[in-house]
């Protein structure tokens, strides 16, 4: 299958049909460059398991954008973004979004680099560091989000100094999440949990919105 082969963008389309997300020509063409920029890249440098483009569409493009409706940012950090899943997605997606994407490998984050100047995203920052050595802005992140990255414990206490006073955590998590929740710490508490359906995967994915307990105290 070749990254020009119409399957794909008809996979891309059905997909963001089937999610509800109205999304125009030039977005779609700027996510579907991004899949060919993975595909190229990971001949040679390994950037994910997945080989096939149609997966990638599926398990990268449409496996990001699920969490779409749940990301308000303005102000996002994707932690353990890797080759920028799901940040470079939601920076697409929704270019209001202002996007830092956080990782520790310099391959991966060689290729964040080189996608955010080829498909022109004046949105996103990639950042080479190890997520407790990365010094956040002043104020921090309104959310805070990973993929995959560490279990819900390790992710809070890894990134605990990183988002906002009224910040949010968002982690996308395998069905098995709630044998997680017993670890948090007692001043951090999940406020929702949404079953996400990705379109052509049939394995289940949730999303877990965790924030701290004043926050929840000083809404009215």
């Amino acid at each position: 299958m070749t990254i020009d082969d119409p399957r794909l963008e008809h996979r891309l389309e059905g997909g963001l049909d089937e999610l509800g997300l109205r999304v125009d020509q030039a977005r779609r063409d700027r996510l579907l460059a991004l899949v060919g920029l993975l595909h190229k890249w990971n001949r040679a440098y390994n950037l994910t398991a997945v080989r096939v483009p149609e997966e990638m569409v599926t398990k990268h493009l449409l496996d990001s954008a699920a969490v779409l409706p749940f990301v308000s940012g303005p102000t996002v950090l994707d932690v353990g973004a890797g080759p920028g899943l799901p940040g470079l997605v939601l920076a697409i997606l929704a270019p209001e979004l202002r996007v830092t994407l956080l990782d520790s490998n310099g391959k991966k984050v060689r290729f964040q680099r080189q996608a955010v100047m080829e498909l022109g995203l004046t949105n996103v920052t990639p950042v080479q560091a190890r997520v407790e050595a990365f010094a956040p802005p002043a104020g921090g992140f309104d959310q805070v989000i990973s993929r995959a990255f560490a279990s819900l414990q390790d992710f809070v206490a890894l990134s605990e100094s990183l988002p906002s006073v009224d910040g949010q955590w968002l982690a996308m998590k395998g069905p098995a999440v709630e044998d997680e929740l017993g670890g948090l710490p007692d001043d951090v508490v999940p406020v929702a949990c949404h079953e996400l359906a990705v379109p052509f995967e049939a394995g289940s994915r949730r999303l877990v919105i965790l924030e701290r307990t004043h926050t929840i105290q000083g809404r009215p």
